[in-house]
């Protein structure tokens, strides 16, 4: 070693900070998924605990959530649709979310375009009569007619202006005649794609038409009513109770309501046969030992 060279060989000043594992300051919450869908078990999200003025429900409000529609409605056909929640209220360690968007899965969008077809998109803002403003992107393709000797399928400009105006005119209608809930069932099934298809088959005929992307671009005040109404349904389901198998207690339940009303309905006289059979069994001894005793006790005998 050089003279007058410090290698700092000594201790550090300063205690070595101890590890702490930043989840043991975490808790769970449950996210509950709208009574639109089937499961309304969507997952599980992590927040930290409240620890002074920051309060963990604060934290959770507003946060979104990405969920399968495969896994809601335990359908694997519909594995091609993604579903956003947003947390609205926070009860307990439930999050009560409400629909906030929709798209499509890459590998779903790119198996629907093929080559010598005219892929068609639009999209136009709507307003539902619960004031919910959402836009809508609609995606459609050309579609080869029965016969064709034609290698293309492409349609003409004024002919992808009027189905793009037809397209418009029916998202409209759809979504401002129904409230946030209805439209959202109306977007599973594909009824509003099904219905562009079937209105611009006249002007030149489609395939493959998806309301492909919804967002949610302006919401109304927060109504804790309304958002309860959007959780409303599948009782059930949370219960574990099937509706053709009820409980026992159920029926022992309806069993004891029945025999109190047959028993009020008897006269007095009629009612004591009904007691319990030791009851029964105890006034007749009673009965005879007395007979007896009149009996034994008369002149005659």
């Amino acid at each position: 070693m050089a003279v007058g060279k410090n290698k700092r060989l000594g201790k550090k000043k300063g205690a070595k900070r101890k590890i702490v594992d930043p989840r043991t300051r975490k808790e769970w919450y449950s996210i509950k998924a709208p009574a639109m869908f089937k499961h309304r078990n969507a997952g599980w999200t992590l927040v930290n605990k409240t620890a002074g003025l920051k309060i963990s429900s604060d934290s959770l409000r507003g946060r979104v959530f990405e969920a399968n529609l495969a896994d809601l409605n335990q359908d694997e056909d519909l594995g091609y649709r993604k579903m956003f929640l947003r947390c609205e209220e926070v009860q307990g360690s439930t999050l009560l979310t409400n629909f906030y968007g929709m798209d499509f899965t890459r590998d779903k969008l790119c198996s629907l375009v093929h080559k010598w077809r005219t892929l068609i998109e639009c999209f136009v803002d709507v307003k539902t009569t619960d004031n919910y403003t959402l836009r809508l992107f609609c995606i459609g393709f050309t579609k080869r007619r029965p016969n064709q000797l034609r290698k293309t399928s492409y349609a003409q400009a004024s002919q992808i202006r009027a189905i793009r105006r037809k397209m418009a005119e029916i998202m409209t209608r759809e979504a401002s005649k129904c409230n946030l809930k209805e439209l959202v069932a109306k977007f599973i099934p594909e009824t509003i794609g099904s219905e562009i298809e079937k209105a611009c088959a006249g002007i030149f005929p489609l395939q493959n038409v998806f309301i492909r992307k919804v967002k949610t671009l302006k919401a109304p005040k927060f109504d804790l009513t309304k958002l309860l109404e959007m959780h409303e349904g599948g009782a059930e389901e949370a219960a574990g109770v099937s509706a053709e198998e009820p409980a026992v207690e159920t029926l022992a339940g309806a069993a004891v309501a029945c025999e109190a009303t047959v028993s009020s309905q008897m006269h007095p006289s009629q009612a004591n046969l009904t007691e319990a059979p030791s009851q029964r069994e105890g006034v007749l001894t009673a009965i005879r030992a007395s007979d007896n005793k009149a009996s034994t006790s008369s002149p005659g005998c």
